[in-house]
């Protein structure tokens, strides 16, 4: 049984994420309260893996995921791409017209807009975890109150949903990575053929050195499926980049590397492993 740490609880889309990655396999989970929680669990149970939200069609990367991961000693050995479709959900016996409030995590508030502007006579109160909200919301028998949240959530915590599909963008995706410590890197990494990687580089402080990177990836058949800069704390106007790029050949990949060396100031693979 593969042990998981995740960030929010029992019915959160990081718990549906992973169920998903393993589908043919039992799991036990971990709820962590933070992202850096994963990471400190990780550090003192070796064995477990780690599954963490980095990017989401509408909100955007999650970018100190970036940072976490790169500051750990793990590495990026899978990855899980998840459909996000939140509801409304209440306590069994209440109805619209017992609801002053609507709980849920921001971004979630953020990607129901829409309904909420429906609904202007509701509070909007953010919490740490979409699922955790409704949870909440049950154990404490909070009447009044609604969450935003998944609808294996809301089953799960036996609330009742009052309408489903509430997102306003309906192509609302959200990318899982999953990270291990080194030992179970080596393991994986024996059993699958890997044809994407996520890296982070820096560069000098110099005309077209950005240009000159992108230039030999191209050349390589290296395809770019994220780019995102972020300043290099400390250091004005300087940047490092995290770049994900998906190849058919991994010795041109390889190849690739080698290349872009002189070119850039630092470099750290996050991860090789097989795209979703």
């Amino acid at each position: 049984m593969k042990r998981i740490a995740i960030q929010g609880t029992y019915g959160s889309y990081h718990d549906i994420a992973a169920h998903l990655l393993f589908e043919k396999e039992q799991i036990d989970l971990i709820c962590c309260k933070t992202f850096e929680d994963i990471f400190n669990v990780l550090k003192n149970e070796p064995q477990t893996l780690g599954l963490l939200a980095i990017e989401n069609t509408i909100a955007g990367s999650l970018l100190y995921n970036n940072e976490l991961v790169k500051q750990s000693d793990t590495q990026i050995i899978g990855e899980q791409k998840l459909r996000i479709s939140h509801c409304f959900a209440c306590l069994p016996e209440e109805d619209w017209n017992d609801l002053t409030e609507v709980n849920s995590h921001p971004i979630a508030l953020m990607q129901c807009r829409a309904f909420l502007n429906e609904h202007p006579e509701l509070k909007i109160v953010e919490g740490e975890d979409t699922a955790m909200s409704a949870k909440k919301i049950k154990e404490n028998n909070l009447k009044g109150h609604a969450a935003i949240c998944s609808e294996e959530a809301a089953n799960q915590y036996n609330m009742k949903i009052l309408q489903k599909s509430i997102e306003t963008n309906k192509h609302n995706f959200t990318r899982f990575l999953l990270v291990a410590n080194e030992p179970i890197v080596n393991t994986y990494k024996a059993s699958i053929k890997p044809n994407k990687t996520s890296l982070v580089f820096t560069l000098p402080h110099e005309e077209g050195s950005l240009s000159q990177v992108l230039s030999v990836f191209s050349f390589y058949q290296m395809n770019l499926t994220k780019i995102q800069s972020l300043p290099i704390i400390g250091r004005e106007w300087e940047y490092q980049f995290y770049i994900d790029v998906t190849y058919s050949n991994y010795e041109r990949y390889l190849q690739a590397l080698t290349a872009i060396k002189p070119l850039i100031s630092q470099l750290k693979i996050l991860g090789e492993y097989a795209k979703h």
